[in-house]
């Protein structure tokens, strides 16, 4: 088994995100927008944490916040000890979008090396190549390795994107809606096997979604925004065992999560 973080950045995942007092506007065609109002939210350090809420309520800004691509216009933003553009600049940070975004050129096992490729003067220089292959391996990708994007179904492109996410080996993961695209049976499988990578890791996952299952069931704790100004008007701790399979999703305590974030939801509109 080969590590998948960064010898040189393990100590960081001992450090998680601190937000103190954040708030966030926007100005657009000449416009003020309030995105985000006073939010306070502290991110255990390997913990999983999902994002819910309205469309527009600031999910995205509140991850971008963290991964230090904006910057906070009141508050403070922490993350592993240092400032976002701190923890970007030594490529702490692994992001995974809606769309895969890989390069149509290059092979699976080429666009699963490619940050660690481009990243070989930083201090972050990616796992190894044989963990990159377990991890395509992990993500069902080996019959693969030599297919070039359009050679593949979406799915299988997301799943491409995450290997090399995960390959990175930092000790952040920032995840912004990344099955969105995806039909519902090819998105429940992608949920398992990012929980069984990141269960093997152990880093820090920040995950943006619109969908309650898929909170509760991948979550540690799901944090509930409200309408624009988005801000936090609950966080549920989810509470059910590890590791968790498909057949959690038939149980009471599954269901009372999914009710509980629902009536937050719910409760952050009145």
């Amino acid at each position: 088994m080969h590590e998948l973080i960064d010898p040189d950045v393990a100590a960081k995942v001992q450090q998680g995100i601190h937000f103190e007092g954040v708030s966030k506007w926007f100005r657009r065609k000449g416009q003020l927008t309030h995105a985000l109002s006073r939010i306070d939210l502290d991110i255990e350090p390997g913990s999983f944490v999902s994002l819910i809420g309205p469309s527009g309520c600031g999910k995205s800004t509140l991850l971008r916040l963290a991964g230090g691509l904006i910057e906070a216009d009141r508050g403070t933003v922490v993350v592993q000890g240092q400032t976002p553009a701190e923890a970007l600049a030594r490529k702490h940070y692994a992001f995974v979008p809606q769309q895969p975004a890989l390069m149509p050129w290059r092979t699976v096992r080429r666009n699963v090396a490619l940050l660690g490729e481009t990243n070989r003067s930083a201090r972050m220089r990616g796992v190894s190549k044989a963990a990159q292959l377990e991890l395509i391996d992990q993500m069902g990708l080996t019959p693969f390795l030599d297919a070039y994007p359009r050679e593949l179904s979406g799915g299988m492109q997301q799943r491409v994107s995450i290997a090399r996410a995960f390959a990175l080996g930092a000790p952040l993961m920032l995840m912004d809606e990344p099955f969105s695209a995806l039909d519902e049976i090819t998105r429940a499988d992608m949920r398992y096997q990012l929980l069984e990578l990141w269960e093997r890791v152990g880093c820090t996952v920040l995950f943006v979604t619109h969908s309650i299952p898929e909170a509760v069931i991948l979550s540690d704790r799901v944090v509930v925004l409200g309408a624009r100004p988005g801000r936090i008007t609950d966080v549920i701790d989810v509470g059910l065992a590890r590791p968790r399979t498909d057949a959690l999703e038939d149980s009471d305590e599954f269901h009372a999560g999914v009710a509980a974030v629902r009536h937050a939801l719910k409760a952050g509109w009145e």
